[in-house]
């Protein structure tokens, strides 16, 4: 028999439920750029006030200012930077096919392109069949109009929101900077209560976690822009700088760094320089790549204290299933189900 306070209680609950409910629904299209700003909070905190904070005389709002000011200077110069080098880099390849489009393709295809392996036979019997006929030309280029049309707006949409999303994770961190206190105080008394000092473990190992999946990150990134720049320049690669900066970007992505290396390799074949470009496909392979084989998963480990083989598992597994934001969540997740089942195991059984 239900009692009186029976349809109170389940009221209370469903009540509740629905406010959990709303609240996730409203947070919903925003969780990917909250998530980072947590991410970026947890791993910028201790410096933040630690070392920062004090020497402002604990004014928070200055203080909160100041590190957004950082993260600004931090994330948008080099991606303003990377921009205004792509723009330039576009107007030279302007440069260089509007004579084709204004006068048409030469008769013999480069010497270059007619002798790439494997597939530069085709390649020149398709030029010498589309230069002979300006119509089945301007028909090929009228069929490339609408692909370069979509791929550009596709473009454009991916960094319009990129942008809109950093702007909103740096609004969020100037007020996790600002309410840092108060907040890493309530988490710490929130897992208490859930977990005791289970949860306050628990607690500590996803920061430990997340400050070390970061830490493999930025600095597997630094690494292999920095020695890609100097592979570059010592190749005699043009827009050598631009380039490592993009190698820095791209290195998060697993493909990333083989684009501009092996971008940079092929440059060097058309310009028949096979020697220089045999050494970037040598050097690209046996140390640009081998730094993020290598040194991030040692560095990931290290800093949250996982194996190699969780830290691995658990990038790619989130990446698959959350996107960007689960190179975090998938570590972090395999972190605390470890700690969770080491505690289970280590337990004396009741007598």
């Amino acid at each position: 028999m239900f009692s009186d306070t029976d349809p109170k209680r389940l009221a209370q609950i469903a009540l509740v439920v629905l406010l959990i409910v709303g609240c996730i629904a409203v947070l919903m299209p925003f969780i990917g750029a909250v998530l980072f700003a947590f991410v970026v909070w947890s791993c910028t905190w201790r410096f933040y006030a630690e070392k920062l904070l004090p020497r402002l005389g604990g004014r928070k709002v200055v203080g909160a200012s100041l590190m957004t000011l950082l993260l600004v200077l931090f994330l948008l110069l080099p991606t303003l930077f990377l921009a205004g080098s792509l723009a330039s880099g576009a107007d030279g390849i302007i440069d260089l096919v509007r004579p084709y489009f204004e006068q048409g393709l030469p008769a013999e295809p480069p010497a270059w392109l007619a002798g790439m392996p494997l597939v530069g036979g085709q390649i020149a019997d398709f030029w010498h069949e589309i230069a002979g006929d300006r119509a089945a030309l301007n028909e090929l280029l009228r069929q490339m109009i609408g692909p370069a049309r979509q791929f550009l707006l596709a473009l454009a949409g991916i960094v319009a929101n990129g942008l809109l999303q950093l702007a909103l994770v740096l609004f969020v961190a100037f007020f996790l900077y600002r309410d840092g206190t108060v907040l890493a105080s309530a988490l710490y008394r929130a897992a208490n209560k859930l977990g005791g000092e289970l949860g306050e473990h628990m607690l500590e190992k996803t920061r430990g976690t997340v400050v070390g999946v970061m830490l493999g990150i930025v600095g597997t990134a630094a690494a292999q822009g920095t020695v890609a720049m100097l592979g570059f320049v010592i190749a005699g690669v043009p827009q050598a700088v631009l380039l490592g900066f993009a190698t820095f970007f791209l290195s998060m992505i697993p493909v990333g760094p083989p684009l501009i290396w092996g971008g940079a390799a092929f440059w060097l074949y058309g310009q028949g320089q096979i020697a220089w470009a045999v050494f970037m496909v040598l050097y690209g392979l046996l140390i640009i790549s081998s730094i993020d084989n290598f040194v991030k998963p040692v560095l990931m480990a290290r800093g949250a204290g996982l194996s190699i083989l969780l830290i691995a598992l658990g990038v790619l597994g989130g990446v698959l299933v959350f996107g960007f934001i689960g190179i975090f969540l998938g570590p972090v997740l395999l972190a605390l189900g470890q700690m969770l089942f080491t505690r289970w195991i280590r337990e004396e059984p009741a007598a």
